[in-house]
């Protein structure tokens, strides 16, 4: 594994464990908050240089601490900086109620002072996390500051990774304050993570480059499995199937030049397609499927009785129940999607991400990559990858077909499931920010850029290096 790959993510207790083996600890304690108070200090001068007066709003731990050196510093520097909970007549609030030990509601007192900073309309500089926020989880559970930038220590705290915590964060900045770092459980995707996909080699045909059967489509959404499909083949895949209902093929030929097509009727579908994976080291299921009454039964058969790596999608999640499947499952619900796979609600999972993307992980036997401003990837041996870096952009029909097309082609590479999931969700993510025009982004547009968001992966492998990633060898691929 690329040590560029991930990035750890911190919670509250890995800090805790960090902290303490730093050298001669507690007695040292003091050095760590001062570092962390100059660099508080030091980013709110540096965001907001014209500012004169400073309202810091300081708790009673050591959150609270380093909003005190802050200010402290702010003042030998010039500036007016009062500790208070009262922030009329400021310019900039800094936040330091609470720090990275913080969980649950605030108490009222606590509550209402973030209620006044926020109803200040002031640019507000979180200390570590922002005051309401868990760092460990994303949580919010009450009132919870909203910072223009937080300023953490060390590294990023889940919190500032996971919603509904990053839409509190702002902009993030990580001051190093002399800490070792540490593996965590739960880590950020990287864009070194493309370095990671094997790509075509001299010796390579189109069998041998990954094989990949999209299967989906219905009348009205002949468009989600073109879109999956062409994203499969800009994902580098060698050969790409689509199998479809016979009456949607029409649309398929004119949108999906390069792709073999096979249709099917609800007869004898389970057939063709059984009969088209045996041509492909990959199926994609779901895109554009629709949600008549033999789908379900369809699907689950499709799964139970093709033993290739599968990326299920869309309609194909709809009616799925949990199965055993002996080669890797990646599920890509949003959601709402994930919201019944649980029998829970979309607010639910909004709120508890983590744990929502790991429950169903768990209970589905599956990797599953939930969807959002924070990508999460859950495996069921409990690991979490946020990928965050997709733009607001990819909130537009279709975005998710193409992730699937991505996933599809990577799993067809031989990468194993949780590295396929968060490795596509990098590149779709990437593919989306290359788009000139971010206004107006459409799906299409993100399949044109894929090309380009992998072509600037570093240090990608050649294909002597695709058994380091679980792919098979050329012979055993047609």
């Amino acid at each position: 594994m690329s040590p560029d790959s991930y990035e750890p993510l911190y919670g509250a207790a890995e800090m805790r464990a960090v902290e303490s083996r730093y050298p001669g600890y507690p007695a040292t304690a003091p050095e760590l908050m001062e570092r962390a108070g100059a660099a508080v200090a030091r980013e709110a001068m540096g965001a907001f240089p014209e500012a004169r007066r400073f309202a810091v709003v300081c708790g009673g731990g050591s959150n609270g601490g380093d909003g005190r050196i802050a200010a402290r510093i702010l003042q030998a520097a010039g500036r007016d900086a009062v500790e208070t909970d009262e922030v009329g007549g400021f310019d900039v609030v800094v936040d330091a109620l609470f720090g990275t030990g913080f969980h649950g509601e605030p108490r009222p007192e606590a509550a209402a002072a973030i209620g006044r900073i926020n109803a200040s309309g002031l640019p507000v500089v979180a200390v570590d996390v922002p005051s309401g926020v868990d760092a460990s989880t994303g949580e919010v559970a009450g009132a919870a500051v909203r910072a223009t930038v937080t300023v953490t220590f060390h590294g990023r705290k889940v919190g500032l990774a996971v919603a509904p915590g990053r839409f509190h964060a702002g902009r993030v900045v990580v001051a190093d304050i002399g800490l070792a770092s540490e593996v965590t459980a739960v880590r950020r995707a990287t864009v070194g993570l493309l370095g990671l996909v094997p790509r075509r080699a001299a010796s390579d045909s189109k069998h041998t480059a990954g094989r990949v059967l999209v299967v989906g489509g219905s009348p009205g959404m002949s468009g989600a499995v073109c879109l999956a499909a062409n994203a499969a083949y800009r994902a580098d895949a060698g050969y790409v199937t689509v199998a479809a209902p016979r009456e949607v093929l029409p649309v398929v030929e004119v949108l999906c030049l390069e792709t073999v097509k096979v249709g099917y009727s609800a007869e004898d579908a389970v057939a063709i397609v059984l009969k088209a994976a045996e041509r492909a080291d990959a199926l994609a299921i779901g895109p554009g499927l629709g949600r008549e009454p033999h789908v379900a039964a369809f699907v689950r058969t499709v799964l139970g009785r093709v033993e290739l790596p599968a990326v299920v999608d869309a309609d194909a999640l709809f009616g799925l129940g949990p199965m055993s499947r002996p080669a890797p499952t990646v599920l890509t619900p949003h959601a709402g999607e994930l919201a019944r796979l649980l029998g829970e609600t979309s607010a639910w999972v909004d709120g508890h991400r983590l744990e929502a993307a790991r429950s169903c992980a768990h209970r589905y036997a599956a990797v599953v990559l939930l969807k959002g401003a924070d990508t999460i990837v859950a495996s069921p041996t409990g690991d979490l990858v946020v990928a965050d870096d997709g733009p607001p952009s990819l909130a537009t029909a279709g975005t998710g077909d193409v992730l699937t097309g991505v996933i599809g082609a990577f799993l067809a590479k031989g990468m194993d499931g949780p590295t396929a999931a968060a490795a596509a969700a990098v590149a779709h993510g990437r593919a989306a920010a290359l788009v000139m025009h971010q206004a107006g982004l459409i799906a299409s547009d993100v399949v044109a850029a894929l090309p380009q968001a992998l072509g600037g992966g570093p240090g990608l492998l050649s294909a002597q290096a695709r058994s380091d990633v679980g792919a098979r060898p050329s012979s055993s691929r047609g």
